[in-house]
């Protein structure tokens, strides 16, 4: 994070995180000095490949480590307390009005055999003391506002009664309901159509515009980012190696990681029948880390490096505060070095 900012300043001001696994092969951290921080009203996109930690840095979060990860370090600063201070309960307290998260999979994240009415009721009457028609109604007007057609009619409807982008819709709603000061969304649009998932990033993009709240969006998908979010945060290996505004890291990526996977995406202006790049290499092991820099076997910048083997670089600036990287030889990339 750059210096001298005040937590203040965001929704919520991660630093230092560090969440951890005890496996056979010893305590592995699954969440590597993870800082990073989202101002209101703002979207950063959290991105990188499947097992990069995304998803478990904002678990760790909101306190719901699965067991037996636990949180071994740093902070986590929301409304003044640090989240890894508090107990049980207090943080049931904090999720919700305070912090909502959208999970990847509605089929399994919905209940099948509750209505979806029932479980947004549920939702609003655990920390509201309101009635069940008051609730009720209350889940109506909230499918409303996620564009539900027909909210009176469907808020009896199972989850398997409803498309994909409807049930998405549904755990938008019961994430919405509170009206929190920060949305996370995770893969919100995994498994929808090309048009579905424009439809519920936009549907995103209103409704933190309207509730003034500050969003995470956890994608693999660079694509996607790019004309929803303000600033972006790359993950591997359970660490941040770029963070910066959304227009820099598209424009003069400063890592070889990002500049790989802006590199994978279809260009519409590219030549037909163009090959798409391929990240060479698979995913890291993080019980057998390389030395030095974890991207470093599969890096076209420094695979053969010695200095890239013998330290793991820090995230630091690249010329300002607002553009940070974890790269040693990020300066290639900045003088047009990257294939």
């Amino acid at each position: 994070m750059p210096d001298g900012h005040k937590p203040a300043d965001y929704a919520l001001d991660v630093r230092n995180l560090r969440t951890a696994f005890p496996t056979d092969a010893g305590t592995i951290a699954v969440v590597d000095d993870v800082s990073l921080a989202i101002r209101p009203r703002e979207t950063l996109a959290v991105v990188g490949e499947s097992g990069s930690g995304k998803t478990m840095t904002f678990l760790s979060v909101l306190g719901l480590t699965p067991p037996p990860g636990k949180i071994v370090g740093g902070e986590v600063l929301f409304g003044g307390r640090d989240l890894t201070k508090l107990s049980a309960e207090e943080l049931r307290d904090i999720r919700g009005p305070g912090i909502a998260m959208v999970f990847q999979d509605p089929l399994t994240a919905l209940n099948p055999v509750f209505t979806i009415g029932a479980q947004i009721v549920e939702v609003i009457r655990a920390h509201r003391p309101v009635g069940v028609g008051e609730a009720r109604a209350q889940a109506i007007e909230l499918l409303e506002r996620v564009h539900i057609p027909d909210p009176a009619r469907l808020i009896d409807n199972y989850p398997h009664q409803l498309s994909g982008g409807m049930r998405q819709r549904t755990l938008i709603a019961m994430a919405i309901a509170l009206r929190p000061k920060l949305l996370i969304a995770d893969e919100p649009t995994t498994a929808l159509d090309v048009t579905v998932q424009a439809q519920i990033l936009e549907l995103l993009a209103e409704l933190r515009a309207e509730d003034d709240m500050g969003m995470v969006l956890i994608t693999h998908d660079l694509g996607l980012v790019a004309k929803y979010a303000d600033r972006m945060a790359v993950m591997y290996a359970g660490r941040v190696v770029e963070y910066c505004e959304i227009h820099e890291g598209f424009a003069a990526a400063r890592h070889p990681y990002t500049h790989s996977l802006l590199r994978s995406i279809p260009r519409l202006d590219g030549p037909a029948g163009e090959d798409l790049a391929a990240i060479e290499g698979q995913p890291p092991n993080l019980e057998a880390l390389p030395p030095g820099c974890a991207f470093r076997p599969r890096c076209f910048l420094g695979s053969d490096r010695a200095d890239c083997a013998a330290e793991r670089p820090a995230l630091l600036p690249t010329g300002s505060d607002a553009h940070l990287s974890a790269c040693l030889h990020w300066g290639e990339l900045a003088a047009g070095g990257g294939r």
